[in-house]
C-alpha cells in the first residue's frame, strides 16, 4: 500500500475520532507541532523511518518528546501506528491530517510570494478575492522572494497566478529569441 493511502486512512480515522471526542482543534495543533518538530529535527524523521531502530525504542522516543505535550487522542495514534510498525508514515499522516482538517473546517490555504512584505490592505485584498472565488475561509501564507523584482505569485492548490516582473522579463526574452 502506498504512503499516501496509508496516511489518508490513518488521518481520516484520527479526524473522525477527534471530532467524536470534541478535540479536533487541539489535535490539529498537535499535528502541526509534530510536523514542525519533524521539519526542524531531521534526525527524528530519519529515526522513525529507520529499520534498524526497534519499534519499542521509537515509541519511547515519541513518548519522551510528545506524550506530555499533546492531547491523549493525538498520542493514541502514535501508539497505534508504532504497534503496527508503521511509524515511518507519521510525518505523512500529520500532513494529511492538516489537509483533511482544512477540508473539514472549509479552509483554503493560499500562498502569496512577493518581493517585500504585504501591506494590511494588500493582505485583505488577497483574502477577499480568494474568499469570493472559493467561498471558503482563507489562510494566507506569505513568502518573500526578492528575485521576483516586482509583482506577485499566487498559489491556490495546483493553480498559480504569476504576475512577477521576473516572469514577464523571461517571456519577453523568449519572444525576442524566436
Amino acid at each position: 500500500m502506498s504512503e499516501q493511502s496509508v496516511a489518508f486512512r490513518y488521518a481520516k480515522s484520527l479526524v473522525d475520532l477527534a471530532i467524536e471526542k470534541g478535540v479536533i482543534d487541539t489535535v490539529h495543533e498537535d499535528m502541526q507541532f509534530f510536523d514542525q518538530v519533524c521539519d526542524e529535527n531531521r534526525q527524528l524523521a530519519l529515526t522513525l523511518k529507520s529499520p534498524i531502530v526497534k519499534h519499542v525504542q521509537k515509541l519511547a522516543i515519541l513518548s519522551a518528546i510528545f506524550k506530555s505535550q499533546v492531547n491523549p487522542v493525538t498520542f493514541s495514534i502514535f501508539e497505534i501506528i508504532t504497534r503496527k510498525n508503521r511509524e515511518k508514515f507519521l510525518p505523512a499522516i500529520a500532513q494529511e491530517f492538516q489537509r483533511q482538517y482544512a477540508l473539514y473546517k472549509n479552509i483554503q490555504k493560499v500562498e502569496v510570494t512577493t518581493v517585500s512584505p504585504l501591506t494590511d490592505t494588500q493582505r485583505a485584498d488577497f483574502i477577499r478575492i480568494v474568499a469570493e472565488a472559493t467561498g471558503k475561509t482563507v489562510q494566507l501564507v506569505e513568502k518573500i522572494k526578492p528575485e521576483l523584482i516586482g509583482g506577485y505569485v499566487l498559489r491556490i492548490n495546483d493553480r498559480q497566478v504569476d504576475t512577477s516582473v521576473k516572469t514577464r522579463l523571461n517571456e519577453l526574452k523568449l519572444a525576442f529569441l524566436q
